[in-house]
């Protein structure tokens, strides 16, 4: 961070800003804005593309951004960037074209909309930075090899649980430790909740309440812990993870001890998390070391006697750290935490109550399914549906709470972007999930 900091800075003295294109304007699309208006010097957000402009418009104004023009030509918004205004605009393809924007961040949760806007970034050679778990760990391999194909960076974000996760894996590795499970903490874990439970505690917050219920019902941390998988080789050792539950506050190196050596193995290991454990929501990454001298010295620096060493990182601190992957993709072509190739993990949706013959789903976060991680050969032996393609897809038959859907259980919308990825995706790793 601080090579990266300092690298800013002086792209900050030269004047020659690093030029994000924010797409979405959210809670957390929010926050980034006001991190970097007042505290990154060397990067810049010079546009904001949000199908709500007012929102795109409260994001500007909440970091002090007085100089706001609606725009809906590429003409007007690179004229207005290039008069040192942040335009807004609903159509967010002005972003990924623009020839006046270095590197889109992406900040919608969305699936087939955001895959659009990555696919024009790419297109336009743009790096993309994604704070979208949910699109990363549903197509982010295939997402990945068209980056690649097209010589920019596409990653997920500094300060989000996966690229945390990443940082702490590299660091356990950098010191000869070998991970064998990759871990993050939870205060709560219930797969029945909904927009309506979770209600008050969003309002307090001013967050969304889908977006809050796919924290509480565990689809979001299997999709931020599939994305951890993605880009490790890891694995889950059973469908939904182990998901341990202990006592509110045990300390994490205490809790971590309830997981089995033999659950992790072979290498690379697993995925999985806590419930109640402290410090939440931080993460952990437990590792093994084999030579005895070295295992001496991790037990004289208070790390135990193993044969599993517990690292730790206390939080995750997301828009804070978030604008930093923009600046290592620009200054470093450097990915944060991206998919090594083939899936590794899925997220498949799951009945969160009894559904009917003819109903249609409502997706993420909803009152209809949740989300849980599998094994991507799993799932593709099984023809399991993906949690990231049930929005919109019709019930066949009567289904009992808590099955698990195939693709034979649903009928989907015709031409959707997102299935048509997902089927390049599928053929184009089909050898290595089979």
């Amino acid at each position: 961070m601080i090579i990266v900091r300092e690298a800013l800075q002086a792209r900050a003295n030269d004047n020659n800003l690093v030029r994000i294109g924010l797409i979405g304007a959210g809670f957390m699309a929010r926050g980034l804005v006001l991190q970097v208006s007042r505290s990154i010097p060397g990067l810049d957000i010079v546009a904001i593309a949000n199908r709500s402009t007012a929102n795109a418009h409260r994001a500007n104004t909440e970091a002090g951004e007085n100089s706001v023009v609606q725009v809906s030509s590429q003409n007007e918004l690179d004229t207005e960037i290039r008069n040192g205004r942040r335009p807004i605009t609903d159509d967010p393809m002005l972003v990924c074209r623009s020839d006046y924007v270095d590197v889109i961040l992406e900040v919608t949760g969305t699936i087939g909309y955001a895959a659009a806007c990555v696919l024009e970034a790419i297109s336009h050679k743009k790096h993309v930075v994604l704070m979208n778990a949910e699109l990363d760990c549903t197509l982010g391999p295939i997402l990945k090899v068209k980056a690649e194909k097209a010589g920019v960076v596409y990653t997920n974000v500094d300060g989000d649980q996966p690229g945390v996760i990443m940082n702490l894996y590299r660091f356990v590795k950098g010191i000869g430790v070998s991970p064998l499970l990759c871990g993050s903490i939870k205060g709560l874990q219930d797969p029945y909740r909904t927009p309506k439970t979770q209600a008050n505690f969003a309002q307090k917050w001013n967050q969304d309440p889908h977006m809050v219920t796919s924290f509480a019902d565990g689809t979001k941390i299997s999709f931020e812990q599939g994305v951890v998988a993605n880009a490790t080789g890891m694995r889950v050792a059973k469908r939904g993870m182990l998901g341990i539950t202990v006592e509110s506050g045990t300390p994490i190196s205490k809790a971590a001890d309830q997981f089995a050596l033999d659950d992790m193995l072979p290498a690379p290991g697993i995925v999985d998390y806590v419930v109640g454990a402290e410090p939440g929501p931080g993460v952990f990454v437990l590792g093994t070391q084999d030579d005895p001298i070295q295992q001496h010295y991790l037990n004289l620096y208070k790390l135990g006697e193993g044969p599993l060493y517990c690292f730790q990182t206390p939080y995750h601190l997301c828009h804070f750290e978030a604008p930093y992957s923009a600046a290592r993709a620009v200054l470093f072509t450097d990915a944060t935490i991206t998919p090594l190739g083939a899936p590794q993990v899925e997220v498949i949706a799951t009945a969160k109550r009894d559904l009917k013959k003819g109903e249609t789903l409502d997706g993420i976060g909803g009152y209809m399914t949740y989300g849980q991680a599998d094994n991507a050969r799993t799932c593709r032996r099984d023809h399991l549906l993906p949690m990231g393609l049930a929005d919109g897809s019709v019930i066949l038959k009567d289904t009992p709470k808590d099955t698990v859907l195939t693709f034979e259980d649903v009928l989907r919308p015709k031409n959707r972007l997102s299935d048509i990825l997902w089927e390049e995706q599928y053929k184009h790793f089909y050898s290595e999930l089979s």
